[in-house]
């Protein structure tokens, strides 16, 4: 999956350097990737909703469609390379929603593993997968870009890649042997969460279930300039002859890997509002970095800050959704994925409209930047303010 939705980014500069597209263009191009993964999250969020409702459909499990999301991946990311552009924004659309499958119902396959086994806090672990693809791609954009490889060559070595990935992991995500059953079921299963497994669903209202959404949705909206145009960014900053171009993709990588890994550490028990709050306020920290100081130390060190919680934002925000609503835990997920996706598709088109108004590229990133740095602060602010209006622990 890290390939399949990251893949773009480090080849953006390799498509701009062929000419096959303009940031203009990127940008839109980005949008239809993540308005598919909007669209797969909405289609997670209300597939237990239908299936309640319409007994007759046929009963399928979670590592079915995370299967069948995979090989999309793969097949998806191959066809990138027919040269027929007006095609690729189709291509790059479905591969979103593919992407959508595989991370709403692998996690939640994941989680429920663990906690059946009792070992919930290695659920951060799952998450250090997408750095992994990050890395890799960006490496190995580096290595063709050195070579004089076209991007429709690069596009086909990713596929290839992807292709390979999803064989490796392809007996884990069996059907279940006991027969296939209704995806609501399986989120169900994922319902017995290893924190406040005693809370009540109705304990926890709606508002305070849309406010962790909202807070959720921020993070979207506050990473996704730097993730869609990092590589782009640090040309348009940096001397051409540079050796470090190409590598603060895989620096933002290997901080998503670590980060990953840290949070399992992370004690469950505690507020995790307040973990997600300090996460936010890093990643702010770290887009100012980049802006305040637009040099390889200051892109080197803003990449990897960046980097270091963004997964673990995904995997502390999804144990708030398990703590808010355990026995609605696929419909939950897929509801804060979608407000989540809104944010993250509404990045791109900002930059598009900046760049529009003319005037000088460096100028219309750096102002992109301190929008997402400053939405970052607010989503902080939202979750330390939701701990005193919902306290985890209310007084008897």
């Amino acid at each position: 999956m890290g390939i399949g939705r990251f893949a773009f980014t480090p080849l953006l500069p390799m498509m701009l350097h062929d000419g096959v597209v303009d940031l203009h263009g990127a940008s839109w191009l980005a949008s239809a990737n993540y308005v598919g993964y909007l669209i797969g999250a909405l289609g997670c969020t209300l597939q237990p909703w239908l299936w309640a409702r319409v007994p007759r459909l046929p009963a399928i499990d979670a590592p079915l469609l995370v299967r069948t999301g995979l090989v999309g991946t793969a097949l998806l990311t191959l066809a990138m390379a027919v040269p027929i552009p007006a095609l690729w924004p189709t291509l790059r659309f479905a591969a979103g929603i593919a992407s959508s499958l595989v991370f709403v119902y692998s996690s939640g396959w994941c989680l429920a593993q663990l906690a059946a086994r009792g070992q919930p806090a290695l659920g951060g672990a799952m998450f250090a997968g997408p750095g992994a693809g990050i890395v890799a791609s960006g490496l190995l954009a580096s290595a063709m870009v050195a070579w004089r490889m076209t991007s429709a060559v690069a596009w086909l070595v990713f596929g290839l890649l992807a292709a390979a990935l999803t064989a490796s992991v392809w007996r884990v995500f069996a059907p279940s042997a006991s027969g296939r059953r209704p995806l609501a079921a399986a989120g169900a299963t994922s319902a017995a969460p290893p924190i406040a497994a005693t809370a009540a669903p109705s304990r926890h209202g709606r508002i305070e279930v849309a406010t962790l959404a909202f807070a959720y949705g921020i993070s979207g909206f506050g990473y996704i300039v730097t993730a869609t145009f990092l590589p782009v960014i640090a040309r348009a900053s940096l001397p051409a002859a540079s050796p470090w171009l190409d590598l603060f993709w895989p620096i933002f990588g290997v901080g998503v890997i670590v980060g990953a890994m840290l949070a399992t550490r992370v004690r469950i028990g505690g507020d995790l509002r307040l973990v997600l709050a300090a996460a936010y306020v890093l990643q702010a920290i770290a887009i100012g970095v980049g802006i305040g100081a637009p040099t390889a130390a200051g892109f080197g060190v803003g990449s990897f800050l960046l980097g270091l919680p963004f997964t673990a934002i995904t995997y502390f925000a999804l144990q708030e959704v398990r703590r808010l609503r355990p026995l609605q835990i696929a419909s939950t997920t897929g509801l804060v994925t979608v407000v989540w996706s809104i944010g993250q598709a509404a990045g791109p088109p900002m930059i598009a409209l900046l760049l529009r108004r003319g005037g000088e590229v460096n100028a219309a990133f750096t102002l992109a930047l301190a929008i997402a740095a400053a939405t970052l602060v607010l989503g902080a602010f939202v979750f330390a303010a939701s701990t005193r209006i919902w306290p985890r622990s209310p007084p008897s």
